[in-house]
């Protein structure tokens, strides 16, 4: 899933030309940040700035809708998460079963363990599916949602241009298409937009810090994101890019950061021009960054909503992504589309004969 090749190290070598400064984690004379058990305190940078630096992880198993069957339950209690984590193991620990991604792994588990399914099979019911070999350890906690407002955990309803998106993307992957402009921008290998959200698969993050800029890397495509802190204005309206325009502050310890200027479709296959993201890091401990994003884009929702993300210190390196500009899988895609449309044509001729 991860491979060293020399395109990393020159993606690496960029982004820490592009934030020009050193941010080495050393003691400074500045208040730390503490825990609320008062045990902890946030590292620092050589200039002060709380220390970000580092590989994170987003394995979080907590949905990012609360389940139907949990409305009203913001939380979990402790025996009923230890339920869920020993099934989790039992379902996918083996490697017996088929592989879970996403909100899955905890709506399967979550089924399980109230008796409503058995076991764990892919939907899909094609061959090739991958085994639960594939599927990370989660981390569980008492939260039964990902998103903290609104207060049901839920999504907010989508607006009827969103809804009219939808359905025209369920037809894309359902249809035959007919060039590549009809399949996912992250499967042509462009982006998986951002925030990205995808929990449980390649899903680690790269964060490089200096006095004046952060970079934020995604294992998913390797996307970086360069956010400078000079308190810049955003660029005009008319200049749009798939990770749109970011522009960082520092609030006290948390790290803030105001993104526009998004192309449409990016996020979520929904978002339009409008979409406006602020996000809020901050190390809440030791092993804990805690990011949280506020989306408002009335193009899509019809009113702002909020998550907060747990990301999880990694030892491991994020190599490459293995994916490919203009993805040469698309040849195939599109030619066996092409043999499909033969033969639904001959099939027509057939029946018309008849």
């Amino acid at each position: 899933m991860r491979f060293r090749n020399l395109t990393l190290v020159g993606a690496v070598a960029v982004v820490l030309a592009l934030i020009q400064a050193p941010a080495l984690a050393q003691p400074v004379n500045a208040k730390p940040a503490k825990t609320a058990t008062g045990t902890w305190t946030a590292p620092r940078t050589a200039d002060g700035q709380p220390d970000l630096q580092g590989v994170w992880s987003n394995n979080n198993a907590t949905p990012l809708e609360r389940p139907k069957e949990l409305a009203g339950r913001a939380v979990l209690t402790d025996q009923e998460v230890a339920a869920l984590k020993k099934k989790a193991a039992e379902l996918f620990d083996n490697g017996n079963s088929d592989a879970a991604f996403g909100d899955t792994v905890f709506e399967s588990v979550l089924a399980n363990v109230k008796g409503t399914k058995s076991g764990f099979k892919s939907i899909d019911g094609e061959t090739g599916d991958y085994s639960s070999v594939w599927t990370v350890a989660r981390d569980w906690d008492n939260r039964t949602s990902l998103i903290t407002d609104p207060p049901d955990g839920r999504l907010p309803p989508v607006t009827p241009q969103a809804e009219q998106k939808q359905r025209a993307a369920a037809g894309a992957r359902t249809n035959r298409p007919s060039g590549p402009e009809d399949r996912s921008l992250s499967e042509r290998c462009i982006t998986y937009g951002s925030p990205q959200l995808v929990a449980g698969y390649q899903s680690y993050y790269q964060i490089v810090q200096s006095s004046s800029s952060v970079a934020i890397m995604t294992e998913m495509i390797h996307d970086a994101r360069i956010i400078p802190l000079d308190g810049g204005p955003h660029l005009p309206s008319n200049i749009q890019t798939w990770l749109g325009d970011a522009r960082g502050h520092w609030e006290g310890d948390t790290l803030v950061v105001d993104t526009t200027n998004f192309k449409p479709g990016v996020f979520r296959n929904i978002s339009t021009e409008k979409l406006h993201v602020v996000e809020r890091f901050r190390r809440t401990g030791p092993d804990t960054l805690q990011w949280q994003l506020t989306i408002d884009d009335p193009g899509a929702w019809t009113k702002p909503w909020t998550a907060m993300v747990p990301l999880r210190p990694s030892k491991k390196a994020v190599y490459e992504y293995a994916c490919h500009e203009g993805n040469y899988g698309l040849e195939s895609i599109l030619a066996g589309a092409r043999r499909e449309d033969q033969a639904a044509e001959a099939a027509e001729k057939t029946s018309q004969a008849k």
